[in-house]
């Protein structure tokens, strides 16, 4: 007789069990870029729903951005920073190039048990790290994991340029992960993709070991994001589509299903466009861009945070979370709430 074939792994049902975020005090709205540079509220509004964003003062760094959204993802799952197993801090602008940002975070937070490590992938940081985070609980690894997307998008954003300065903003947001039960705010499936050597779409030149610094990448602001917009709109929107879709498909379900959609807040005009195809109501999406702009991988995180306390998420209901960025990087996930 043929040997049996050996069982496929064991996974435990994951839950978000809390979310928290938090958004720098600093407001800079469209009327305060059109003093530095050619633009104006209109021209902002028209081509990204963005009317104002938050920026980093008074000595504010990531991982503060981060400590502060984890206490409240912490608090609202009712677990001590003593109590976690692993920090994942998803984001592209840490406090320095190493010491990671999640030992910064750890340390300031008082996770003295927890291991800490960084996700690098631009706006798709939080899925990423979502999924690292899912993995190490699914599979039995750990109990308690802290998953948080905190960005200084500021750090890196050329003031001067108005076609990339209109877009970004800094801000943190948290999900405190753990072991729950079938069918009970379970995470259902978490897609991850990527597709190297687009680099010319979105990227910052200078900084790593390939354009160290040095005088010369100073003075050509090679150390500030480049972006090209219309390929970034045509990726998107397309990407978007497919990742809500499939991720309504691949779980069993039909769009109809779905009782709420958070978006990367990259783009309203891309949202809306991607909408339109999948026949999504607006009402089941939920937006924050107008207020705090592009926050890369801090801008699910805080997105669902909101949500969740807003009572936007009802339990039992299906939400989908899509994201896309640099690299090129895309993926998805899917929870009954």
């Amino acid at each position: 007789m043929p040997a049996a074939s050996p069982p496929g792994p064991v996974r435990r049902p994951v839950t978000i069990a809390g979310t928290g975020s938090f958004l720098p005090p600093k407001v800079v709205t469209n009327e305060d870029l059109a003093k530095t540079v050619e633009t104006s509220d209109d021209w902002i509004v028209q081509r990204t729903g963005i009317r104002a964003r938050r920026v980093v003062s008074d000595g504010l760094t990531n991982s503060d951005l981060a400590c502060a959204a984890a206490k409240r993802a912490l608090e609202a799952a009712d677990l001590s920073p003593s109590e976690l197993d692993l920090l994942i801090v998803a984001t592209i602008t840490p406090d320095n190039i190493f010491p990671s940002a999640s030992c910064w975070l750890q340390h300031k937070l008082g996770a003295t048990r927890a291991g800490a490590m960084d996700v690098s992938a631009a706006c798709t940081g939080f899925i990423y790290a979502l999924a690292t985070g899912w993995g190490f609980v699914s599979s039995g690894i750990y109990d308690r994991v802290l998953v948080v997307g905190s960005e200084v998008m500021s750090s890196i954003t050329d003031w001067t340029d108005r076609t990339t300065c209109i877009l970004f903003g800094d801000g943190a947001g948290a999900v405190v992960l753990r072991p729950g039960r079938l069918g009970e705010g379970e995470i259902l499936r978490v897609k991850l993709a990527a597709e190297g050597g687009h680099e010319d779409v979105m990227s910052v030149p200078g900084g790593g070991s390939r354009v160290p610094a040095s005088h010369e990448s100073v003075e050509t602001r090679q150390h500030f994001m480049r972006l090209k917009g219309r390929e970034v709109f045509k990726f998107a929107v397309q990407t978007f589509r497919d990742l809500v879709a499939d991720a309504a498909f691949e779980t069993g379900h039909s769009l109809d299903d779905i009782g709420l959609v958070i978006p990367h807040q990259v783009n309203l005009r891309i949202i809306e466009a991607a909408l339109k195809h999948l026949d999504i109501p607006p009402e089941k999406v939920f937006v924050n861009i107008d207020r705090y702009g592009n926050t890369s991988a801090a801008s699910i995180p805080i997105a669902l945070d909101e949500a969740v306390r807003a009572g936007r998420i009802q339990p039992g209901e299906l939400c989908v979370m899509a994201a896309f960025g640099a690299g090129l990087t895309w993926g998805s996930a899917a929870i009954r709430w």
